[in-house]
């Protein structure tokens, strides 16, 4: 074996022995370290044990099924409905941008882990200088340098380690954050859809409505040129067949914008889906019944309030952080390397060089601008547990208010049908009875008046129905679960789980 390679290792050996000197330094230190600031317990809140609305047979407070509530919009039993949301999950900017925010967090998270070890940096450099002739020699000089240098601050404190905690709660929130987009993405995609259909079938009633007014204006100019009646009947069936003319433009407005704010929502140009939507198809109907469990299996589901929770862990870190600045900062530099004039002689034995540098600082006096940030901390931590407690308060009004909404708006519904039918009966029988001259066309226009409004209250109050099922599983946290259990890869980075911390 040659002297070179005795040389290389050498300075292997030196190297090893740097390492290890460190590594023993590191386990010392860490077997006496503390972490300073608090530590964090989720908060606990008194909720009720049932919810104060009164519920219906087909409103259940039974726990609600995970996948059920996952993929909710199943329960419509429309395929076209189930298509549109799952191209907003790939598409829709917001997502795309929440997905964006988490790789963003998990980035800063492994920023912070990466403060708890040490760092090495390689560094070489090449000089070479000509002294003057007047002032000595004028000879020409070479000097040759490599190396490696490592530095680490040691955690005895532990801020780094309530800064990593506090990156993780970040991530951890930005989840929750994505999932509460697609929670509301879900719903905005479904109440444009209820709204599209809502639209197109009030136009439907409207324009057979239409026809029948066409052919009662008929029946009354032929009865006035026959001098059976009066052209005050002419008048008044035409204003009432206009009046109902005039309701299509408004209807036609309402289905052009709802069917634009679905195509936006899949991150498409309004009027790409003209052809796909087009046609009238029936409002999706709500399921016999829902299962809406207790007030504290939604505040498990809720990802605003799992998201808001997540924050306040993550500020209650941060107080760990300031704390830390109390006390001292120890760090623990080293290197090694080879120097030499000539770069034959570069790893020789004899051109190794090394050194090592303990230290600490220690901000003793500061006029406590550490301990008034410690305060700012504990503000901004007090805030986020209002804000949870806000949220925990806003999730329970949420479902309270959309259990009431979808049960009343049942009862009227049915209510409405029952009308809408006898309304029908009437208006049938008064255009006969007109027809036969029985009675006048006060009666028959009164008559057809009521059976418009009436279907179109119908319509309503059954796309009303639907929508407020829809806004009660958006107040429950459906729509969410999905991504854990089927599609974690899309919403989620490959690899979370094989990462590594430079």
């Amino acid at each position: 074996m040659d002297a070179k390679t005795d040389y290389r290792q050498d300075i292997a050996t030196a190297l090893r022995s740097t390492a290890g000197m460190m590594l023993g330094l590191a386990i010392i230190a860490l077997s006496g370290c503390v972490t300073v600031g608090p530590d964090y317990t989720p908060p606990q809140m008194n909720v009720p044990e049932q919810w104060s609305a009164e519920l219906t047979d087909s409103v259940i407070p039974e726990a609600p099924d995970a996948k059920s509530m996952a993929r909710w919009w199943s329960a419509l039993n429309d395929p076209l409905l189930t298509r549109l949301m799952e191209e907003a999950i790939g598409e829709n900017h917001d997502l795309r941008n929440a997905k964006a925010r988490v790789r963003e967090a998990r980035a800063r998270r492994n920023i912070s882990r990466a403060g708890l070890f040490p760092s090495v940096d390689a560094s070489g450099s090449f000089s070479k200088r000509r002294g003057s002739e007047d002032t000595g020699s004028g000879a020409e000089t070479e000097l040759y340098t490599t190396g490696f240098d490592a530095g680490w601050e040691l955690d005895l404190f532990g801020g780094t380690r309530r800064a990593v905690e506090a990156a993780e709660a970040d991530l951890e929130a930005g989840r929750e954050d994505l999932r509460d987009v697609l929670v509301t993405l879900m719903s905005e995609v479904a109440l444009n859809y209820v709204e599209l259909r809502s639209a197109r079938s009030r136009l439907l009633i409207a324009g057979a409505n239409l026809a029948a007014q066409a052919e009662t204006f008929s029946i009354t100019q032929w009865r006035f040129m026959a001098g059976l009646t009066t052209e005050l009947d002419v008048e008044q069936a035409r204003y009432s067949l206009e009046q109902t003319r005039a309701q299509l433009p408004s209807l036609e407005v309402s289905a052009e914008q709802a069917e634009s704010r679905i195509a936006v929502l899949l991150g498409k140009h309004p009027g790409s889906l003209k052809e796909r939507l087009a046609g009238s198809s029936p409002i999706p109907s709500s399921p016999p019944d829902i299962a809406v469990g207790i007030p504290a299996d939604v505040l498990r589901l809720r990802p605003d309030v799992r998201r808001a929770e997540r924050r306040l862990a993550a500020q209650t870190a941060r107080v760990g952080v300031a704390a830390a600045d109390l006390y001292p900062k120890f760090r623990l530099s080293g290197s090694i390397g080879v120097e030499a004039l000539t770069l034959d002689n570069l790893f020789l034995y004899t051109s190794r060089t090394f050194g090592i540098s303990p230290g600490f600082s220690w901000n003793i006096f500061d006029a406590s601008k550490i301990r008034q940030n410690i305060e700012v901390q504990n503000a901004l931590q007090e805030q986020l547990l209002i804000q949870y407690e806000q949220a925990v308060l806003t999730a329970l009004a949420d479902v309270e208010n959309a259990l009431v909404a979808y049960t009343r708006e049942q009862v009227r519904m049915h209510s409405l049908r029952e009308a809408s039918m006898a309304a029908q009966r009437a208006s049938d029988l008064a255009q006969s009875q007109y027809a036969s001259g029985l009675i006048d066309f006060q009666a028959v226009l009164i008559a057809q008046r009521a059976s418009l409004s009436l279907q179109d209250q119908l319509a309503s109050s059954e796309a009303d129905v639907t929508s407020n099922l829809i806004r009660l599983y958006k107040a429950l946290g459906g729509g969410w679960i999905a991504i854990s259990e089927t599609e974690e890869q899309q919403f989620f980075i490959k690899g979370e789980d094989n990462e590594t911390t430079q």
